[in-house]
């Protein structure tokens, strides 16, 4: 007898007041939305915080204490604000001082650019007591892990760079999948049938969602679940339900949502 599908969690803290001002796009939150699920992790709540040490020790903590995994992304660099380092330290209670290997990826770095390795540079050597290096093919400096906490680069291409060196670490679960259908068919209308489908599927998730295309009013209705079998047959009702109210269902891209 089957255990049923394995779930693994995972929480996203995106540090950094450019982020909040908005000065600075996001674009880490919906690339490691899409990456853990692909890895088996299932993305449960996402935080943005500011350069606050107290609130960001606040987001850690309760989020390392819910989740299987925290990944956090910013303020690792060589400026004042650059506060992520000596956060996480405070939240679990751990000195940070420059990581000697840190330190050397460092020294060879700068030594083959020929760039000074500054005070400042030298910054991003410094961890907290004991965490792992989490490797940065880009720009070398590398990341960091704590325990079940990730603490990754917020440019956007180191950030999807650590992450690929690091997602073999992960003990995933299994990937949650989505099979999205439109009809032409006022949410209303799909209302009354779409609850009494969420009843019959509890372990299938359905979301519907509104749309007005070429002048017509309708919606997409999402089925996401982690057992195949179970998706594909909520689908096929969801598609009976549509035409039983006069509709004609329309495939959308399908993925992993």
């Amino acid at each position: 007898m089957s255990d049923g599908p394995k779930t693994v969690t995972a929480a996203v803290i995106v540090i950094g007041d450019e982020i909040l001002s908005g000065r600075t796009k996001d674009q880490n939150l919906s690339f490691l939305a899409e990456a853990l699920n692909d890895a088996g992790l299932q993305l449960r709540e996402a935080r943005m915080v500011a350069d606050v040490e107290a609130e960001i020790v606040a987001a850690v903590n309760s989020l390392r204490a819910r989740f299987d995994y925290v990944f956090t992304t910013g303020g690792i660099g060589p400026t004042h604000d650059d506060i992520t380092a000596d956060s996480i330290g405070a939240a679990f209670g751990l000195a940070v001082d420059y990581h000697p290997a840190a330190v050397d990826i460092l020294k060879a770095h700068y030594a083959h650019t020929g760039a000074e390795l500054n005070q400042a540079r030298m910054r991003m050597a410094r961890t907290p007591a004991g965490a792992a290096l989490v490797e940065n093919p880009v720009s070398k400096a590398p990341g960091f892990r704590v325990e079940n906490v990730y603490v990754l680069a917020g440019i956007p291409s180191v950030c999807q760079a650590m992450f690929h060196s690091l997602k073999h670490e992960l003990a995933g679960g299994d990937p949650v999948r989505s099979i999205a259908i439109a009809v032409h068919l006022a949410e209303g209308t799909l209302a009354k049938g779409l609850s009494a489908l969420q009843e019959n599927y509890p372990d299938v998730g359905m979301g519907s969602y509104p749309f007005y295309r070429e002048g017509r009013f309708g919606a997409s209705i999402v089925a996401r679940g982690q057992v195949p079998e179970r998706l594909t047959a909520a689908a096929d009702e969801i598609r009976q339900l549509m035409r039983d109210l006069g509709g004609e269902p329309i495939e959308e891209e399908a993925g992993q949502n």
